[in-house]
């Protein structure tokens, strides 16, 4: 069977939100994507209703863990 090459294969937004919150917390987060749900009264929970409404957000979220996952593998 064939390894999919899809960073994002097989991991949920909720797993992609909360890694992303852990390495950078809420407050960077924010400011490396500029969307409310980041910066006004965060939680993971509120940050996921948003997500998976909106396609853009979203993408920009996926591709922060992408580029991301490379210093996850450090810790």
């Amino acid at each position: 069977m064939e390894k999919s090459k899809d960073p994002l294969h097989g991991i949920t937004l909720q797993k992609i939100v909360e890694q992303l919150v852990d390495f950078y917390g809420f407050d960077t987060l924010s400011e490396l994507i500029r969307i409310k749900c980041f910066s006004d009264n965060p939680s993971v929970k509120s940050s996921l209703t948003f997500l998976r409404k909106t396609d853009w957000a979203r993408k920009k979220v996926e591709e922060l863990y992408i580029r991301t996952l490379p210093k996850f593998k450090t810790l």
